[in-house]
């Protein structure tokens, strides 16, 4: 596996889809591409589709997603023909048992670990490299995320191809290429997550300030540098 030195400085300036082609052509069958069901995921299996990339989806379900999200996901496996990885996850009702219940009021933090932290460190143990939506303009927490970076927490490299796209741009590429994608972003959920932990924003509101809103949280844990034990 190449080391985060060995990183071709033109990545960074390189469009979406050549993003992708680059991290194809490095990495292969170690390439796999996560999927929450929101907008970015719609872009992205997209593009990978027009690309003639073959590539794992590894659907981030924690059991606790809107009606509206699986039945995303479902128009997007029957139109892209979606090979899609689904981790273990213990059940809603078993996490209650072991946490205790409604852990997502009592710690958040540990509930999205359990949810999606560890699923998906399991789920990545394969590969060498992870495609995800993540994007600059989503909230400050992001604001300097580079299109390619090494992921200690995860030992793989993280592919973001939408870093520099701002929300506008994405809503262009779904509408002119008419690709499915969540209703519940007509309704004012332009970030989406679990039931509990997601609510509408208005405009001038930042993309993410609908998730554990009224709480200082802004990630789930997933795109979390530190290594597991090592927050």
């Amino acid at each position: 596996m190449a080391t985060p030195s060995l990183l071709p400085p033109e990545v960074e300036s390189m469009g979406a889809e050549d993003v992708l082609r680059w991290a194809y052509a490095e990495y292969g069958d170690k390439l796999c591409l996560t999927c929450s069901w929101q907008k970015q995921s719609s872009v992205l299996v997209h593009m990978v589709s027009e690309l003639g990339l073959d590539l794992p989806v590894i659907e981030l379900d924690t059991h606790l997603f809107f009606r509206e999200s699986y039945e995303t996901r479902d128009r997007l496996v029957e139109r892209y023909g979606l090979t899609l990885q689904r981790p273990p996850l213990i059940t809603v009702a078993e996490q209650h048992r072991q946490e205790g219940p409604n852990l997502w009021e009592t710690d958040p933090d540990r509930c999205c670990h359990v949810r999606k932290v560890e699923p998906l460190l399991n789920a990545l143990e394969p590969y060498e490299a992870w495609i995800s939506g993540i994007r600059r303009d989503q909230s400050p927490s992001r604001a300097t995320t580079p299109k390619v970076q090494w992921s200690e927490r995860y030992d793989v490299w993280k592919v973001h191809p939408l870093a520099d796209w701002d929300e506008k741009r994405v809503w262009a590429y779904i509408q002119v290429n008419e690709i499915p994608y969540n209703p519940l972003h007509d309704v004012g959920f332009r970030s989406i997550g679990c039931i509990p932990c997601t609510r509408p924003t208005s405009p001038e509101e930042e993309e993410r300030a609908g998730r554990w809103a009224g709480s200082d949280k802004l990630e789930c844990g997933i795109h979390l540098d530190t290594p597991v034990g090592g927050t």
